[in-house]
């Protein structure tokens, strides 16, 4: 195992009064965890860390920059989520992320899509950790906020625990003390993104183990997480667990979130007071030019499971893309759910 400098970082697993900031989080999920999405899920919780969408250091170099670091205030604690590998780049971009206002830049090393892997980042860069451990050393020297990596359990032929041991510590070496970890191997031939998220067997007990080898380290896991039951049962192993398209797809787990796993006092809350608290949001985005429908595809699942939620995502799907399409599409989508109540 490589050997590592490291600050003790606060662990749910020395001390139970402690809370990890990591101790629940948003997965960055690609087309889906934009600001829009980020502004809602907000609303919903206060305490989750959001992760952005992967946003690659030549989009941020070459591109336009304010499409993609751009957010609301209120969305904070956020995280930018990097694709890339050249050090160099990534430093310029962890620079600008600060200076933007982020609160994390997050290394993906865990993306297995031949998109990706043609760009030499991803999940292919466990592989090498030498590299990854450079990335986040000049991450580090070019930002004062925290630079956590993002990963698998290992990629095709990695088939060890000390693999995956070597990776953490080697990775550790550069200053990095938070590891989110996707308990799933990533198949780089063979799978498709969709594939590799599903196929692979889950090994929960690895990243507990890593946990124990490394407890200076915050170790955060992710990957077959759907529900709040899930994270009790994670939570006295790791320092946090991330949730990604079960939230996305049944976004009203995340309004229990504050109470459940961060003591919060439980508020008695309705679907229509999120409703209501997002509306001068879109009344503001639609006038900057957003459509509707940019913000209204991230709240189709705020009904699920509820009477009237298939009217509900039915008549957001069929109006808020027309143009001109106001918020009076939504509050007229909520009154059909509010009929059937009635």
């Amino acid at each position: 195992m490589s050997e590592y400098v490291s600050t003790r970082v606060p662990s749910n697993t020395s001390n139970d009064n402690i809370v990890s900031p990591w101790r629940f989080c948003t997965a960055p999920m690609m087309d889906w965890s934009d600001r829009h999405c980020r502004y809602f899920w907000r609303l919903l919780t206060n305490n989750a860390r959001l992760y952005t969408e992967m946003v690659t250091t030549g989009a941020l170099i070459h591109g336009d920059r304010d499409r993609f670091l751009r957010f609301d205030e209120r969305e904070s604690p956020i995280a930018l989520q990097l694709g890339g590998s050249n050090s160099d780049d990534l430093a310029r971009c962890a620079k600008w992320a600060e200076d933007w206002g982020f609160d994390e830049v997050n290394l993906n090393c865990g993306c297995p899509s031949d998109r990706v892997q043609n760009g030499a980042f991803g999940a292919c860069l466990m592989g090498e950790p030498e590299l990854v451990r450079d990335g986040v050393k000049a991450m580090r020297n070019a930002c004062t906020i925290d630079v956590t990596v993002k990963h698998r359990i290992g990629i095709d032929h990695m088939e060890s625990y000390e693999e995956l041991c070597h990776f953490v510590g080697t990775v550790a070496e550069g200053g990095c003390k938070v590891f989110i970890v996707h308990a799933r191997k990533a198949w780089l031939k063979g799978l498709s993104p969709k594939e590799n998220r599903e196929v692979p067997p889950l090994n929960y007990p690895w990243v507990y183990q890593l946990k124990q080898d490394f407890p200076e380290l915050s170790i955060v896991i992710n990957g077959g997480i759907e529900t709040l039951d899930d994270c009790d049962v994670h939570l006295p192993h790791v320092d946090g667990v991330m949730l990604g398209r079960s939230a996305y797809h049944n976004p009203w787990i995340l309004a229990e979130v504050d109470h459940r796993l961060f003591g919060e006092p439980k508020e008695l809350r309705y679907r229509e007071d999120i409703i209501e608290a997002i509306l001068p949001y879109v009344e503001k985005e639609l006038g900057s030019g957003a459509r509707l429908n940019q913000i209204t595809r991230h709240l189709l699942g705020l009904y699920q499971e509820v009477p009237g939620a298939k009217r509900y995502r039915r008549l957001l799907s069929e109006q808020a893309h027309r143009p001109g399409a106001g918020a009076d599409v939504l509050r007229a989508a909520v009154n059909e759910v509010m009929q059937l109540a009635a």
